[in-house]
């Protein structure tokens, strides 16, 4: 996919995302390029159709923090309680890029151009992976408010479950190594950046999402 934040693409190269602390100057910028990298969160869940699978290359990597998190959502499905599953079963959540860059995390504003390009989108928190045919949790920091619910309580929901799901059992933490290659399913996994020093370490990260399909209604 292209994605919407044309100020990350590479040159010549709008398929690929550079997150980059680097200045023109070669040295470490002191701020992070995207804040909302580091909540939990799935590529893409803010299209009508998602994110399929995720490609990122580590070209320059922090000598410490700047890893890659992963937490699977077929074991956060299976551990939810008879009572949640019954809630969430047939609700569908409201993903927006725009709620998530900028009233959540301060970045920069979006322009009118991206915001009209990226319209608020709805899907099933409750996923079927269209290959395994296993139930997933559909989640994430980009999802914004429940269908049929008040925003408030929907919030409140959204808030609770994206803490929930995540167990530290389920997870898997990468340390990135220069010239790492990872590959990724969208559509079963949460993922994160962690923190580090961006005023004087560098992290030069690219990123390439593939498009998958829209979940069923």
């Amino acid at each position: 996919q292209i994605h919407v934040m044309n100020q990350y693409h590479a040159d010549d190269h709008p398929e690929l995302y550079r997150l980059s602390n680097v200045g023109k100057d070669g040295k470490p910028a002191g701020h992070h390029p995207d804040k909302g990298t580091m909540a939990w969160h799935t590529d893409g869940s803010w299209r009508t159709r998602t994110g399929q699978a995720t490609v990122i290359y580590g070209e320059v990597i922090p000598e410490s923090g700047g890893e890659t998190h992963f937490c699977d959502m077929y074991g956060a499905w299976e551990r939810l309680s008879p009572e949640w599953k019954a809630r969430i079963q047939d609700k569908r959540a409201v993903h927006n890029l725009d709620f998530s860059r900028n009233r959540r995390h301060g970045e920069q504003p979006m322009t009118v151009e991206q915001r009209n390009a990226t319209p608020p989108v709805d899907h099933p928190i409750v996923r079927t992976h269209p290959e395994t045919g296993r139930k997933c949790v559909f989640l994430g920091d980009h999802a914004e408010c429940i269908v049929g619910i008040p925003y408030e309580e929907g919030r409140a929901w959204i808030e609770e479950l994206n803490e929930i799901i995540v167990h530290a059992d389920l997870t898997y933490q990468h340390r990135w190594q220069p010239g790492q290659l990872l590959v990724w399913d969208n559509r079963c996994l949460l993922h994160r950046a962690t923190p580090y020093d961006a005023a004087t370490q560098s992290r030069i990260i690219r990123r390439c999402t593939v498009l998958g399909e829209t979940p069923p209604r």
